[in-house]
């Protein structure tokens, strides 16, 4: 098994409570990715960059994701991104043409709130990667897994769907 790069980049999933802003914030430290990924038997590495709500997040943000992506050496990439724009970063990183297995996922709900969605996401966008033979950019949401293409958020609805 090889060990696999996680990237968050903040959303909702790394939302928590701060009780003297009576807010949701970001929280840059990932607590709720360290948490779910411990719990599995494979290695991670975990960088946290840009902090943001996905609507938040500009092209800027999206070139230093790029970035950090075309640096590393690792070629299994879980990218932890706000739903909203993970469309938006998807097709970024597709016209880069990046010849690795990356997976973008996320929450529509904070780990800090439910945990389900989260764990769910998470732990799919892990078992996805151990079966994905071709290098591109997927998604993985809601129980759906597929390229960045075929799987969107469907904002009626409030959840993702097959295209």
């Amino acid at each position: 098994m090889q060990k696999t790069l996680i990237i968050s980049t903040g959303g909702t999933f790394n939302k928590i409570y701060d009780p003297v802003a009576g807010d949701l914030v970001i929280d840059t430290h990932s607590h709720a990715v360290k948490e779910i990924a411990s719990k599995w038997l494979c290695e991670f590495e975990l960088i946290n960059i840009i902090g943001k709500d996905s609507l938040d997040m500009t092209n800027q943000d999206r070139l230093e994701l790029l970035s950090v992506v075309t640096q590393t050496r690792h070629e299994h990439i879980i990218i932890i991104h706000g739903t909203d724009t993970i469309h938006v970063t998807a097709e970024y990183l597709a016209d880069a043409e990046i010849d690795k297995k990356i997976i973008l996922t996320g929450a529509m709900v904070p780990y800090c709130i439910d945990p389900v969605e989260a764990t769910a996401n998470l732990s799919s966008a892990f078992g996805y990667m151990e079966m994905l033979e071709e290098h591109g950019i997927y998604i993985a949401m809601h129980g759906l897994f597929g390229t960045h293409e075929k799987i969107i958020k469907e904002k009626s609805r409030g959840k993702f769907i097959r295209k």
